[in-house]
């Protein structure tokens, strides 16, 4: 078990021993005054712990968080904790929640399902958190439903896009960001207006997210009538996509519409190149494709990213009030632009305070009932949840042109027009 609680005003470290950018794991001692001073990765700057088990239940919110601080989706965990750091640092800047500072108790879920469970009973039996945000995975998230649901807590869903998390209409989940379904419906969309290509392959990570992701986008092709020429199921981390891209290459479809995170998308693309695999347009369901690292040399695809659309739920230009705020709050403290990740971890942490305050308690069942009602302009657009929990969140397209993503769809929000996508031989 790994856990962290973050309270308000960190200090620096003062542990010399302990490195920047290394995450310190700890077990939390209840019967004893406990004082550790923490060197985190960059998503939380630094994190003092100093109470008692009396003082965890002094007066004042402390909200749960699972989120993978190590493991296989560790720099996802990492991009949430920072959207979170910098929402902490607002809210107890401005009077903290109900008047009293807000605390939040992280817990590392390792990147997989079973430790998210075991997080999600220490939060609620151990640290008695009201309420609880996570986590980042389909597939971690999924298996937290029916604990959360079973156990009455209200449950903040920020990044996992699976329909089935809120396909089972759990009335204490309630998910922030857009779903598999809306991915594939803007991307047709998008299709429909530009040619409207017949036929396409989907190509997808073999597990609840990528599953999700393609069972979305062949309902919506068949509605379109586009018809799927090739589906590839591919296990995540391999070291080489080219035999299963040489088969979709003899397929010759007009789209190809993936679902990767970066490293994979990264694989994907080099290996598109390598095998000559051609497509009029390369698209994908956000994720590793709609990273800000995609489009660079040397962490992402460079210049094999080009022409690529990827769906994409934020980008700082975006007219939603305290998105370039957030943007450039994040790349003072971090040195970078943030994920979007970072930004539903931001809006959601924000969503939970206002609807604890609209509560005007501390209480799972009150917290959740202001979340049913709850109406919230946002950075990360307007919050409103719909009667199975979710969030009508807009999604747009971007394509990455000259080594940036920029916005091409709908065509209100976009700030240049599509490219077409050229053969890799004439590039």
């Amino acid at each position: 078990m790994r856990c962290l609680r973050q309270i308000p005003n960190p200090q620096e470290a003062i542990m010399n021993t302990v490195a920047k950018e290394k995450y310190v794991a700890m077990r939390p001692l209840y019967r004893s005054v406990v004082v550790v001073s923490l060197a985190l990765v960059p998503a939380v700057a630094a994190c003092q712990v100093a109470q008692s088990k009396a003082e965890t239940t002094a007066p004042g919110a402390r909200i749960g968080i699972i989120t993978p601080i190590t493991g296989a989706h560790a720099v996802f965990g990492q991009a949430q904790q920072r959207g979170y750091a910098i929402a902490l640092e607002e809210i107890n800047a401005a009077g903290g929640v109900l008047g009293k500072p807000l605390e939040l108790d992280i817990y590392d879920d390792q990147s997989k399902p079973d430790i998210a469970v075991q997080g999600a009973s220490k939060l609620i039996d151990r640290d008695h958190v009201p309420v609880v945000l996570g986590a980042f995975s389909s597939e971690n998230t999924l298996a937290l439903v029916p604990t959360m649901t079973r156990r009455q807590i209200p449950f903040i869903v920020p990044a996992a896009s699976a329909d089935n998390i809120v396909e089972q209409k759990s009335p204490w989940v309630f998910r922030i960001c857009a779903g598999s379904a809306n991915f594939a419906a803007a991307v047709l969309n998008f299709l429909k207006s530009h040619g409207a290509p017949k036929t396409m392959a989907i190509v997808y990570e073999n597990t609840n997210y990528g599953e999700s992701v393609a069972g979305a986008m062949r309902e919506a092709a068949a509605e379109g009538a586009i018809t799927i020429v090739d589906e590839e199921a591919y296990n995540a981390g391999a070291q080489s996509y080219s035999p299963m891209l040489q088969r979709v290459k003899e397929k010759k479809p007009q789209v190809v519409y993936f679902s990767a995170y970066l490293l994979d998308a990264t694989t994907l693309m080099h290996q598109s190149r390598q095998v000559g695999l051609d497509a009029r347009f390369f698209t994908a369901a956000g994720s590793g494709f709609g990273l800000p690292d995609f489009p660079t040399e040397d962490r992402g695809a460079g210049k094999d990213a080009e022409y690529t659309i990827a769906s994409s739920q934020w980008v700082p230009e975006v007219k939603w009030p305290g998105s370039r705020e957030f943007d450039e709050k994040f790349l003072a403290k971090y040195g970078k632009h943030p994920f979007y990740h970072s930004m539903m971890a931001y809006a959601a942490l924000k969503v939970v305070v206002a609807a604890i305050e609209q509560a005007k308690k501390v209480e799972p069942t009150a917290i959740r009932d202001a979340l049913k009602g709850i109406r919230l302009e946002s950075a990360f657009g307007p919050i409103h949840f719909a009667d199975n929990g979710q969030n009508e969140h807009t999604v747009f397209l971007t394509q990455v042109q000259k080594g940036k993503h920029t916005v091409v769809w709908p065509k209100d929000l976009a700030v240049a027009p599509v490219l077409e996508t050229p053969p890799w031989s004439a590039r």
